[in-house]
C-alpha cells in the first residue's frame, strides 16, 4: 500500500514530514509513504528545499492521499493546470488534508455536503468555500478526512494506519514516537482524536 504525501511549494514541513515519517514505521507492514511534489524540488515555508519522492502524477494512483498545507495554498487552488493534476478518487483512495490542504479537498469537489477541520488562519477562506469548518482537530466520512492544527497530522497518519493496518498498528506507532513517560497518553489521546472524529458522522 503506497500513501502520496502531497507537497506543493511553500508547504508547512510539520504537516509533510510528521504523517510521512509515521507512517514510514509501518514500511515492514507494507505501508510506505512519499513525498509526492509537482515539481523536482519544492521549498517550504521556512526555505528548506526538499526533492519529491514522486511526482504529483502519483497520486492518482496510491491507495491513501494526503494532502498537506502551506502558505501558498490558496495559490495552489487558484492554478487551474496544477489542480488538473490531482485525479483523486474516494471510491478507491483513503483521501486526507491537512489545515490549508482542505481548500484542495473544496477545490477538487470532495468536501461537498460534509463539514472540514482546518487551521485557524486558513479557517476563512474554507468557509467562503461554503464548508462548515468544526472546532475539533479531525473529523472523516468515509473515505474522507481532515485535521486542522499542525500537530494534527499525527491524527491523519493514525488514522491511515488505523484503516490500512489496524488499531494495534498505529498504536504501537504511536507508543514508539511518544515523549518518554507519555506514551499511553499520546496513544490514547490520538486514538481518541480517530475515534471521536469518525463517530461524528454516524
Amino acid at each position: 500500500m503506497q500513501v502520496a504525501v502531497v507537497t506543493f511549494d511553500g508547504f508547512n514541513e510539520l504537516d509533510s514530514f510528521i504523517a510521512s515519517a509515521l507512517i514510514n514505521r509501518c514500511r515492514k507492514d507494507g505501508l510506505e509513504a512519499f513525498i509526492t511534489t509537482p515539481t523536482p524540488v519544492v521549498t517550504s515555508m521556512n526555505g528548506v528545499e526538499v526533492t519529491g519522492q514522486r511526482p504529483m502524477e502519483f497520486a492518482t494512483e496510491a491507495d491513501v492521499v494526503l494532502i498537506g498545507s502551506g502558505v501558498k495554498a490558496r495559490e495552489v487552488v487558484a492554478d487551474d493546470r496544477l489542480i488538473s493534476r490531482l485525479r483523486l478518487d474516494p471510491s478507491r483512495q483513503l483521501i486526507g488534508a491537512q489545515c490549508s490542504g482542505a481548500l484542495v479537498l473544496a477545490r477538487l469537489g470532495l468536501l461537498a455536503g460534509m463539514p472540514a477541520c482546518t487551521d485557524r488562519k486558513s479557517r476563512p477562506f474554507v468557509e467562503a468555500c461554503d464548508i462548515t469548518v468544526l472546532d475539533v482537530p479531525f473529523h472523516a466520512e468515509g473515505n474522507i478526512a481532515t485535521a486542522g492544527g499542525c500537530l494534527a497530522s499525527q491524527y491523519l497518519a493514525t488514522w491511515v494506519i488505523t484503516r490500512t493496518l489496524g488499531a494495534d498498528a498505529a498504536r504501537d506507532v504511536i507508543d514508539y514516537v511518544a515523549p518518554v513517560g507519555e506514551n499511553e497518553a499520546t496513544v490514547e489521546r490520538a486514538m481518541r482524536a480517530v475515534t471521536a472524529g469518525e463517530v461524528a458522522l454516524r
